[in-house]
């Protein structure tokens, strides 16, 4: 079956499919640099980022036909769609796409951003091949790639391709893949290569919510509770704060026994967010997760 054949079967199918967590989505969402909306899965706590004003799977172009630039179009409606949860009306924006532009390899990016959302691995794959075949050294394709390969067990692969992109030297947005290394590592069990990686993530772009957090949660765990709240105190004070930052920013709070600022962050993560699974750890007076 042709890829835009499936994409035709699945936008008339996908309205039937419960919907993935919000949160979920937006941690694939992560890779692409998809507008995030401060959440973050259990165990996962590096989904929680700023807010980006679009998928960055869509290039910029100076010059191009009237064949990319409808194809390009209908690619920022698919990432719109995308990111409001709406895969039926993304998945024919991208059939659209390709089927004026069958060579449009972030469209494929695209695909496989929503085929991975939807649980679908295969089409994932085959759309990330598909975008890496037309463009193997797109680095937006290799992080987006290497993001995948690390959310269905192989980690190890990821870092490859996380490298690849962060080989372009005129690629503008280095921490991502970064930041994405390091959530990786972390999964392998290398902290100290995870460190390495949020760091680095960290230098480039001091506004990095998701080196921040995880740099902040890798201090807390190592009792190094001043390099902790640097980056808890940063994080919530540059974005809006977040169920997960403000659980950070507590904990260490807690843990150097600062009671009048941990029972303010308490109020504030009761009252923002009152049904997160931080509250609740909060109720249930854990502090160790």
């Amino acid at each position: 079956m042709s890829i835009a054949a499936g994409i035709a079967m699945d936008a008339a199918g996908a309205s039937g499919r419960g919907r993935l967590a919000l949160c979920r989505r937006l941690g694939w969402a992560l890779a692409f640099g998809v507008a995030l909306a401060g959440c973050a899965g259990p165990g996962a706590p590096a989904l929680s980022s700023s807010s980006r004003s679009a998928a960055s799977v869509i290039p910029e172009s100076t010059e191009e036909t009237e064949q990319r630039r409808r194809a390009r179009i209908r690619l920022e409606l698919a990432s719109k769609y995308y990111q409001q949860g709406n895969y039926t009306v993304a998945l024919d924006e991208l059939r659209q796409a390709l089927e004026v532009d069958p060579g449009y390899a972030p469209a494929y990016g695209m695909l496989g951003l929503v085929y991975m959302d939807l649980g679908d691995r295969d089409r994932a794959e085959d759309s990330f091949q598909r975008a890496l075949q037309l463009r193997p050294n797109d680095p937006d394709l290799n992080n987006g790639y290497g993001w995948f390969l690390c959310q269905t067990g192989r980690e190890q692969r990821s870092i490859e391709f996380f490298n690849r992109a962060l080989r372009d030297p005129l690629y503008r947005t280095p921490a991502k893949p970064l930041h994405n290394a390091g959530i990786c590592s972390l999964r392998l069990g290398d902290e100290a290569q995870a460190e390495k990686y949020f760091l680095r993530a960290f230098e480039i772009d001091p506004s990095n919510a998701v080196a921040m957090l995880n740099l902040g949660e890798l201090y807390l765990r190592r009792s190094d509770l001043d390099r902790a709240r640097f980056y808890a105190q940063r994080l919530v004070t540059t974005y809006e704060p977040t169920a997960p930052a403000l659980w950070l920013a507590l904990k260490v709070e807690h843990a150097r026994g600062n009671r009048d600022s941990e029972a303010s962050l308490a109020t504030q993560l009761r009252r923002r967010f009152p049904g997160s699974r931080e509250a609740g750890l909060l109720d249930a007076g854990n502090f160790r997760d």
